[in-house]
């Protein structure tokens, strides 16, 4: 799906990537990890095609991310970011049908669109609050509406920057479990997070970032491990039996 070779990326001439080397070979749900500035949303940027003047070679499906043509790509390739501003009256449900655009061929929907869209939206349990105004809802709720219409795509990859943002404990867990399920269903999902347990619990690989560079790269029980974790975050931890035997964190000395 993706190879990565040499990636790099700076802004104003500071590294924030720095010879990054990657693959992507199939279906999983892979998290980003790494403390502020380590370069993890530039990374999601640069697989998203968003960050085109990157050094390297960053091929999707073969070809390089930024050779891409934009609507193909954009079948392919879904990116939910951490927040969206909407100045316009759209419903939550006009924002999710927004997801079809890259597979629009005229000027009306599709039945094929409506479906899509209804399915993302009970996915994301975002049914209820359909017909309201997107500006009217919470930060949790326009984090689910996002995610729906990043599903409604229908792509085969799904990047992700923060995706349990404002979300309460309940939603949380239930993204983490869909992320998890649609990885096995045949998606390559792909998320940064904070969130180092939601992690640990359900992402089948973690990749540890720091000051740009790769510092692990791995399943949760070689990553999430107090010697990686210290080299990465400078704090200490020590580990307990999560979830599924999943490895679980506790802070503090």
């Amino acid at each position: 799906m993706y190879s990565l070779r040499g990636v790099g990326m700076s802004y104003d001439g500071t590294a924030v990537l720095r010879d990054l080397a990657l693959e992507f070979e199939g279906p999983q749900l892979a998290a980003i990890v790494g403390p502020n500035g380590a370069g993890k949303s530039t990374l999601l940027g640069i697989l998203a095609g968003l960050r085109p003047q990157y050094s390297g070679s960053c091929l999707y499906r073969g070809r390089e991310v930024r050779r891409w043509p934009r609507r193909a790509f954009a079948r392919e390739v879904s990116f939910v970011p951490q927040s969206v501003r909407i100045e316009f009256p759209f419903t939550a449900e006009q924002v999710v049908l927004m997801g079809r655009t890259p597979h629009a061929g005229g000027l009306f929907e599709s039945p094929e669109d409506w479906e899509a869209v209804e399915h993302a939206m009970r996915l994301t349990d975002t049914l209820s609050f359909r017909h309201r105004d997107f500006r009217s809802l919470s930060g949790g709720e326009r984090q689910l509406v996002l995610l729906a219409s990043a599903l409604a795509q229908q792509p085969r990859v799904l990047l992700l920057d923060e995706p349990t943002t404002f979300l309460d404990l309940k939603h949380q867990i239930a993204i983490y479990r869909l992320l998890a399920d649609l990885s096995r269903e045949g998606l390559l999902v792909i998320a940064v997070t904070h969130d180092l347990n939601l992690a640990a619990a359900y992402a089948d690989r973690v990749i540890a970032l720091r000051a740009g560079c790769l510092v692990a790269d791995a399943p949760p029980e070689r990553v999430v491990d107090p010697g990686v974790l210290r080299e990465v975050f400078g704090v200490q931890t020590r580990i307990a039996a999560g979830p599924r035997g999943r490895p679980w964190i506790l802070y503090g000395e």
